[in-house]
């Protein structure tokens, strides 16, 4: 087989995800569980069509041409004959002239398959660049003013977690007591250098493991951050390589630097060579072999089976094409055209050669279009992944004692976990109690939680059933949130949001990676600031939807990125207006090769015509008469209706007369009538002139107007005293310093916390109170939530003006748990801290305008979407393929390997919904990734508030769970009947829950769970008979009910009455994958 054929299928391999065995994660997995067939499928199907395609020109072929032609004339030479005379010959030399070299041609196939596949690809992904000529790129462009384009800009940017800076893996998984955990953590990671067109040669960033030290192995060691865990970190630079990254032996030889794989074996040598006494057992379990997910041994040592693994991580897969079939199928018309059917050539040949040239493009794009079919196939399928609606694998709520009926005090009090966490947090221990109020013992009382409202009670501490008593017990779930937390990916958590709160939020604000080298997004070599463009345009477009029609968005950013952010901006958001604001927060600065930065920038972009940005409070007022008293004459007779009397009593502004008559001449400034005294704007001299603000306006300064009284003239006039102004382009007050009301302030919560650079709360309150238009109550999102500044922020502002402002904050850091909800804890609790204890308690005040409830969510990710796919092939599946019918060139076979395969069997999975799902609601399970490690586990997700946040509703009331059992018989037309009533029994097999509220259309809706059994027949009469006593005389107030299963209930409606029946089991599929 030709060169350019192994060539190419080496590639194909590649790009079929074929080629990394090693690698048993993700689609990865998937993809070598079907290696064997698609191997064959290349090797024996797809591939031979080239050959196939050009037999019906092999009489024309120039090889075989010249074999018949030398056969020819040795025979006519035998038969005693001159050659040049025998016509047969004459005609063959005449077609050899036009005649192609077949496997040339062939060959050149090939070679144009590989060139047009292989100039889109790399490592994992597909890039749009237009190739017009060598080194050179064309973009789209659409005749618009400005073109903005960058590489990624067609793809959603799915290289959300954190691998780079933190992997972590243990050895004994299920050994509770001592699961030897190993952390490869990044202590050196130099930025890239990468230039418009292509990275620079060899200076691609990989893994190297760190310098070995004085020790001679500073690169490992074993870390007790728990006694009875200790953790064993191995150290690693991210750079570009150099000749000296060899082991010492080679590194005369080596010219080049190592390449990843390379340094791989490179670390696993040095690591395995570690020969600390200490370090003995983990060297021990590093060198047993990886065991693959198919269960076999591998011929390499688990050590080098994770190295694989994390290196992989940050090199492939960063993006997902939007629409790969449109975009290759598009390239491939620009390649034939460009450079394969040059016109040039074929214009003066004959119709036989060009008959042969279009064959060539014919076959070309023939292949090409299967290999599109199956690379499509492949993409799509990560981008219904990607885009699916993802489960809700764990709910909890932190609810604030002051919210919770007193009846679960005595519950709440007797919890040791929880008690320990106020111990921790708060200091409780430190409390000490009065005649009046209690202080604290090791046994907590109900007096104790009475006297503290603002403790919050987390409800990880309790289990289910004490959860959802209280739950049903507090009622309207929705109303008494003020806080939203999400622990995930932002993009999904934003997909999330979206049928709840479409058009529903008030204010976004985000403070995004600023891509600098301590704030980097883990980007593709050279492709730095496209990726986080990317990024930045995935997430900023899917907030758009939940915006209001006034809604304002404000993004953080430094210098680095601010100018393609702007034009990011402008381009998602056309018809709004955009301002940058400068913001001063680091006054003494921060070096640079040329400048000092001391500032950052906020984006502000909202609707254009009208008044959104709202007016910023100063503490200083500018205080000033209203009578116009600014350069000029400023008479009456400039603006009549500025000339009117403001009433006085008692020293207090009381109402405002009509604009006077023209004719009508007070006989001086202030007029008393009655006790009322009139003032008008006339100055010392006597002459008529006007107030700053015309009589139609002048009400809406009123709160900032004030009587003046002058002792030496004994007369009235009126001063504005306005606090409220315009904010500036620029904000340089101490306030906004990052240090001082970010990292400080955060310390004081916090001591021991390691989130770098938070940004002032201040700076924060203003953007969001700016945003909402100084209005006191509305959503505010940050899906780049960090440390939790932005619901600090909102908090701070509702206790200073009773708002009723509500947060959602979206992180996926480790910081999460450790930050940013200790963080919201603190500042709920009270608002004063010192060394991670409260000054103060909260005042009656701040304690009643606390965060009531703060829902927390955590969110299936994509990798834990890949990782519970369980592709099947059924007996009749197989037999259907393997059918004669379905052989061959375009048949069934082949069509289905090109287009349905992973699509059809890996229907079913856990993570794409398995309809077995809606027989217990409470028991659907999936393996999914720990946070801050690579382990899986299997936990029971939260099927009930996916479908919460999949229908959008509103939740009103969150019914505890009931059990009943019931007992059957028949009658004499064998029609199953109740003997008697449903008893209550927590054992029972008939289980139902359910939740009320109302969905984004304004329908009212119940949505009742249950759990299956295997006789529908008696489950659907005791679903009838508990919906009938528990509902039927009032279920007229709602417009649509959701049951899971099959059901009757359709039957027992009560004639007039409008609400209908749906099927969750639906609805639950057709929203999840509603993208």
């Amino acid at each position: 087989m030709s060169q350019k054929y192994e060539k190419l299928k080496t590639l194909l391999k590649e790009l079929f995800q074929l080629d990394q065995p090693d690698l048993d994660f993700g689609l990865y997995r998937i993809m070598h569980a079907k290696s064997i067939e698609i191997t064959q499928f290349l090797d024996n199907d797809l591939l031979p069509q080239v050959k196939a395609a050009f037999e019906i020109h092999k009489s024309y072929d120039k090889g075989h041409l010249e074999k018949h032609l030398s056969e020819l004339i040795k025979g006519v030479e035998r038969a005693g004959m001159n050659p040049d005379d025998s016509p047969r010959i004459k005609d063959i030399r005449i077609l050899l002239e036009t005649a192609v070299d077949l496997d040339i041609l062939e060959s050149d196939v090939y070679d144009h398959l590989y060139r047009f596949f292989k100039r889109y690809y790399s490592d994992g992904d597909f890039l749009a660049k237009r190739v017009y000529k060598s080194g050179v790129y064309a973009i789209p462009y659409g005749g618009e003013e400005i073109a903005f384009h960058w590489a990624n800009k067609d793809q959603y940017y799915i290289k959300t977690c954190d691998y780079l800076r933190d992997y972590a893996f243990r050895l004994k998984p299920e050994d509770e007591v001592n699961p030897m955990r190993v952390h490869f953590r990044l202590v050196n990671g130099a930025e890239g250098e990468h230039a418009n067109v292509k990275a620079a040669n060899g200076k691609e960033r990989v893994f190297i493991l760190a310098e070995s030290g004085e020790s001679g192995h500073d690169f490992i060691t074993e870390e007790s951050h728990d006694a009875q865990n200790p953790e064993l970190v191995i150290n690693f630079d991210y750079r570009p390589p150099t000749p000296g990254d060899w082991a010492v032996v080679k590194r005369i030889a080596m010219k080049k630097p190592p390449t990843q794989k390379d340094l791989i074996d490179i670390a696993v040598k040095r690591i395995l060579g570690v020969t600390e006494a200490n370090l003995s057992s983990w060297i021990t379990e590093l060198d047993k072999p990886h065991v693959m997910a198919s269960g076999e041994q591998a011929n390499y040592c688990r050590l080098e089976a994770h190295l694989r693994r994390y290196t992989a991580r940050n090199t492939f897969d960063f993006f997902i094409h939007k629409d790969l079939d449109t975009f290759l199928r598009r390239e491939l018309d620009f390649y034939i055209k460009n450079e394969v059917l040059h016109l040039g050539d074929i214009e003066n040949e004959s119709i036989l050669r060009i008959e042969r040239y279009i064959s060539h493009f014919k076959v070309i794009r023939m292949i090409a279009d299967k290999i599109i079919d199956f690379l499509v196939q492949i993409e799509e399928f990560q981008k219904k992944l990607w885009l699916k609606k993802k489960f809700v694998i764990e709910t909890h709520y932190c609810i604030t004692v002051g919210c919770i009926p007193e009846e679960f005090y005595p519950e709440i009090a007797a919890n040791e976990a929880q008690r320990e966490e106020w111990i921790k947090l708060y200091s409780i221990d430190q409390i000490n109690g009065d005649l009046i109020t209690p202080g604290f013992s090791k046994q907590l009382s109900p007096e104790f939680l009475s006297a503290y409202p603002t403790l919050v009670v987390d409800t990880r501490f309790f289990d289910g059933d004490f959860t959802e008593r209280m739950l049903e017990s507090i009622g309207n779930i929705d109303d008494q949130t003020d806080g939203i937390l999400f622990h995930s990916e932002n993009f999904q958590a934003l997909s999330t949001l979206e049928n709840r709160f479409r058009a529903g939020v008030n204010c976004v604000y985000i403070d995004p990676p600023y891509n600098t080298a301590s704030s980097e997004i883990v980007y593709k070599n050279s492709y730095k600031h496209s990726s986080w463009l990317t990024l930045m345009e995935n997430r900023l477009s899917s907030s758009l939807g939940l915006m209001s029609s006034d809604a304002v968005l404000v993004v953080a950013i430094d210098e680095v990125e601010q100018e393609v952010l702007g034009h990011l901006l402008s381009r998602l958001y056309p018809s709004h207006q955009k301002s940058c604001i400068t913001l001063v927060h680091n006054a003494t600065g921060q070096q640079g090769d040329n400048f000092s930065y001391t500032h950052e920038f906020a984006y502000f972009v909202f609707p254009k015509n009208g008044k959104f940005i709202g007016l910023e409070t100063r503490s200083t007022p500018d205080t000033r008469p209203l009578r116009d008293v600014s350069k000029g004459s400023h008479l009456r007779t400039d603006a009549a209706n500025c000339f009117y009397p403001i009433y006085i009593r008692e020293g207090k502004i009381v109402g405002f007369g009509n604009v006077c008559d023209d004719n009508y001449h007070p006989e001086g400034r202030n007029i008393e009538k009655n006790g009322i005294i009139s003032v008008y704007p006339i100055d010392a001299s006597g002459k008529e002139r006007k107030w700053v603000f015309a009589r139609q306006t002048v009400e809406r300064i009123n709160a900032e107007l004030l009587p003046k009284f002058d002792p030496k003239t004994g007369l009235w006039d009126i001063i504005r005293a306005k606090r409220k102004f315009n904010y500036k382009t620029v904000w340089s007050a101490p306030k906004y310093s990052a240090n001082s009301h970010g990292t400080v302030l955060l310390r004081k919560l916090l001591p021991d916390n390691s989130f770098t650079f938070p940004k002032s709360v201040f700076t924060v309150r203003d953007c969001v109170d700016a945003a909402l238009g100084n209005k006191t109550e509305g959503y505010i999102l940050d899906y780049f939530a960090g440390s939790g500044t932005t619901g600090h922020a909102v908090i701070n502002l509702n206790r200073a003006d009773d708002g009723q402002r509500k947060f959602i904050l979206v992180e996926m850091g480790d910081y999460f748990n450790t930050v940013l909800l200790p963080r919201l804890k603190k500042v709920t609790f009270t608002p004063e801290w010192k060394d991670g204890k409260p000054i103060r308690l909260a005042t009656l005040d701040e304690a009643s305008r606390s965060p009531r409830i703060v829902k927390i969510f955590r969110l299936e990710s994509y990798e834990d979407t890949l990782n519970n796919l369980a592709p099947h092939r059924s007996e009749i599946q197989q037999s259907v393929l393997d059918s004669p019918e379905g052989q061959g060139e375009d048949g069934f076979r082949e069509q289905y390997i090109l287009q349905y395969m992973l699509d059809v069997e890996t229907r079913g999975s856990q993570s794409l919904l398995n309809a077995q799902a809606f027989t217990d609601p409470t028991a659907y399970k999936l393996r999914v990734k720990q946070p801050g490690s690579d382990e899986s586990r299997e936990v029971n997700i939260d099927l009930i508030e996916t479908f919460n946040w999949l229908i959008g509703l509103k939740i009103g009331q969150i019914s505890a769970p009931q059990s009943f059992i019931a007992s059957f018989e028949r009658d004499t037309e064998k029609r199953l009947l109740l003997q008697g009533s449903l008893d209550l029994d927590a054992n029972g097999p008939y289980w139902f829950r359910t939740m009320s509220g109302i969905t984004p259309d304004g329908r009212r809706a119940i949505v009742i769970w249950r759990k299956l059994t295997d006789d529908p027949e008696k489950e659907n009469l005791v679903l009838d008979k508990w919906f009938t006593t528990r509902y039927l005389d009032t279920a007229s107030e709602f417009d649509v009910v959701w049951v899971n299963g099959g059901n009757n209930l359709e039957n027992i409606k009560p004639l007039g009455d409008l609400w209908k029946v749906r099927l969750i089991d639906e609805d639950f599929h057709r929203l999840m994958f509603d993208t």
